[in-house]
């Protein structure tokens, strides 16, 4: 998979968004809930109008480069609150914890708004940046997908049923769009053509003519993702709530991709490995950082003496899935539809 290069225009423009936070932080009309959220829909406005006014063309070739260049902007914003919450910086994002969204400052939210500051912006960088150059992303729009969901999966409940759900502000109707709009990008992604392989039909013949057995890389997964469907059920059965409503979407898959790793011409796991991958990955970046972080309450804290193994343990979780990933991109073949065989041709008999 090429690796696209980033989009320096929409790096400078969502770079706007420090000068602008830090402003912002002083405007009396934000200390109230209703002045807060008119200024989000003002700024989103705006900045969507200059995106337009900036990349007209890029826009008509791929809309997703206006979405992608939006969200770019909230990654920024959002890793100011992170940082801003952790004590690493001041006078930015205050006024939005506290008149927005509360949840935010909870150890989750702060590290929902960490990956998406980091691993969303890169992606958001690098997709936009592909679509300059008239490259395909949908591997990368892929993996974003899954990840960004599952975000929206623990967000949207946490703000609803969690500690600050007394305290739902206005602001709550801005993530509508935030649901709807990766929506519809993630079926445009889906129905975006594939990159196409190098694969022959002798080669996928041969392939897929060859038993789990005589796959060692396939084997080797086959016996990860049983671990993990076993470390699943227990922690989703024996753990946190949200890791049960983890293993609802998260088991089901595990199952489908061993079968797909052993019966050849799954062509759908390609494409789901790179879903998931990047569900599992922000699910577990944000659920090992909260479960260590001070201001998660001291008896669902993971105790330092145990750091260790319960690092080890979840990295390796969340390693499981994107080297399945890895594994159909790199040697596709035996996910292929199985090639047709020679046509029979029959003589007639006079």
């Amino acid at each position: 998979m090429d690796i696209p290069p980033l989009a320096g225009k929409i790096a400078v423009l969502s770079l706007g968004a420090l000068p602008l936070s830090f402003a912002l932080n002083y405007v009396s009309v934000l200390s109230y809930p209703l002045g807060v959220v008119l200024m989000s829909t003002l700024i989103l406005g705006l900045l969507s109008l200059a995106i337009y006014s900036l990349s007209r063309s890029d826009i008509y070739y791929d809309p997703l480069y206006a979405v992608f260049a939006v969200f770019a902007f909230t990654s920024v914003v959002d890793l100011l609150i992170a940082l801003q919450e952790d004590g690493y910086m001041a006078g930015f994002m205050a006024f939005y914890t506290k008149e927005g969204e509360p949840y935010l400052r909870t150890a989750h939210g702060v590290f929902i708004c960490y990956w998406d500051g980091i691993v969303h912006y890169l992606l958001y960088l690098a997709m936009t940046g592909a679509i300059r150059k008239r490259k395909s992303y949908r591997n990368l729009g892929l993996y974003w997908l899954g990840s960004f969901m599952m975000s929206i999966l623990v967000f949207l409940p946490g703000n609803i049923l969690g500690k600050y759900s007394s305290e739902i502000r206005p602001t709550f109707f801005l993530t509508i769009p935030f649901v709807l709009i990766p929506c519809w990008a993630g079926l445009r992604v889906f129905t975006q053509t594939r990159v196409p392989t190098c694969c022959t039909p002798n080669m996928v013949e041969e392939v897929q003519g060859k038993g789990l057995l005589r796959r060692p890389v396939d084997l080797a997964l086959v016996i990860c993702l049983v671990f993990a469907a076993f470390f699943t059920l227990f922690r989703g059965l024996l753990c946190a709530p949200q890791m049960l409503v983890n293993m609802f979407y998260v088991l089901p898959f595990y199952g489908l991709a061993i079968y797909a790793l052993i019966f050849p011409g799954c062509s759908w796991l390609p494409d789901w490995a790179l879903v998931f991958a990047g569900a599992i990955g922000q699910a577990q970046f944000s659920h090992m950082g909260a479960s260590m972080h001070l201001r998660t309450p001291f008896t669902y804290r993971v105790p330092e003496d145990a750091w260790a193994s319960f690092f080890v343990c979840n990295l390796l979780y969340a390693l499981g899935p994107h080297l399945l990933a890895f594994r159909c991109l790199w040697r596709p073949a035996f996910f292929l539809c199985p090639p047709l065989g020679p046509p029979t041709h029959h003589e007639k008999q006079h």
